[in-house]
């Protein structure tokens, strides 16, 4: 399931725009493989804080038995890794060193398990409601997915890297190997098979996707719902009729003084604005109707500039709705 897209960059950078189109064909296969399932959830993009350090993850995938992050990298030509994990490329004949990406994902990765682990009491629930559950023995991997165009030199390349190193088209084969996922959702009975993996039950690995949501610090850019992968390199890998489009709504934000103060929620079903149970699911932050049990997402456009491009927000027991594009949080009443 798709969590989060890939936000789109209006830069015009060749460099930063050949690393936005990689990183959109990787999208593209993601979407295409796991946008149905059940266990498997993809954030692009993300970025968040933690202990005074900053952490951008490409992709980010959330599964049953843990954690995959893959860092995407643009090269055109050859390159290849010797055996002390130093990378070189080449470009227009010449070779270069560069840094090596799956160092860059492993700091990435290390800051994720900090993060989870420093608030595994609100993300995990307690063993027989006493023993606080942590992280350990939880899966975590970090892989590199490079430009289907470029040339791998695998002949000196670590037995370690090279196992960690995947062209785009290839990666979702390379996920679902890692993944090894099982045909049904694990349950109680799996304790009593051997070689058991630690696995999320359903409410907990909804509550881990929420959580990374919440921890994202978004940049206001539109996000696409997808970019499909046959994307020419003389073709701008944005759509800047949907980013006019876009800036036109944004500078159409109300004035300061007409600003909707503060949403309010009613049931979708029997339009009831009392007796509504704020809770979390997979979709995000919902309320439950206790008069009619229907659910209403606290999701939805913009009161101010009627843009989609929103997510909910909580803080303690209060909730608001940002939007991303005119910047504004608004209060939701329930």
């Amino acid at each position: 399931m798709i969590l989060k897209d890939k936000a789109l960059s209006t830069s015009n950078y060749a460099k930063i725009k050949a690393g936005q189109k990689q990183e959109l064909d990787v999208a593209f296969y993601l979407r295409r493989a796991f946008k149905d399932h059940g266990q498997v959830f993809v954030f692009n993009d993300v970025k968040f804080k933690h202990n005074g350090e900053t952490a951008q993850i490409d992709h980010l995938i959330a599964y049953t038995y843990g954690f995959i992050l893959i860092e995407s990298k643009s090269i055109t030509g050859e390159v290849t890794i010797n055996e002390h994990q130093e990378w070189s490329r080449s470009y227009r004949g010449n070779w270069q060193g560069m840094p090596s990406p799956i160092k860059q994902v492993e700091l990435q990765l290390e800051l994720l398990k900090s993060l989870m682990r420093d608030n595994a009491p609100n993300l995990l629930t307690k063993l027989f409601g006493k023993l606080q559950q942590g992280f350990g023995g939880r899966e975590w991997h970090s892989i590199c997915a490079i430009s289907s165009n470029a040339i791998i030199n695998r002949k000196n390349t670590p037995k370690t890297i090279e196992e960690r190193l995947v062209k785009s088209e290839f990666i979702t084969d390379k996920l679902l190997e890692i993944m090894k996922l099982p045909a049904s959702k694990p349950n109680a009975l799996h304790l009593f098979t051997t070689n058991v993996r630690p696995w999320f039950s359903e409410e907990t690995l909804d509550r881990i996707c929420q959580f990374i949501l919440d921890q994202n610090i978004s940049p206001n850019l539109q996000e696409p719902s997808y970019v499909p992968a046959e994307i020419s390199e003389s073709e701008p890998v944005y759509d800047e009729a949907l980013i006019a489009s876009e800036q036109t709504n944004t500078e159409q934000v109300k004035p300061k003084s007409d600003l909707i103060k503060e949403i309010t929620l009613a049931c979708k079903q029997c339009n009831s604005a009392t007796n509504l149970q704020p809770l979390s699911g997979r979709y995000g932050y919902f309320v439950k109707c206790g008069n009619c049990t229907a659910n209403t997402p606290m999701k939805m456009p913009c009161p101010n500039c009627s843009s989609s491009n929103t997510k909910t927000s909580k803080r303690r027991e209060s909730y608001s709705l940002v939007c991303k594009d005119c910047e504004i949080s608004t209060p939701i009443k329930l």
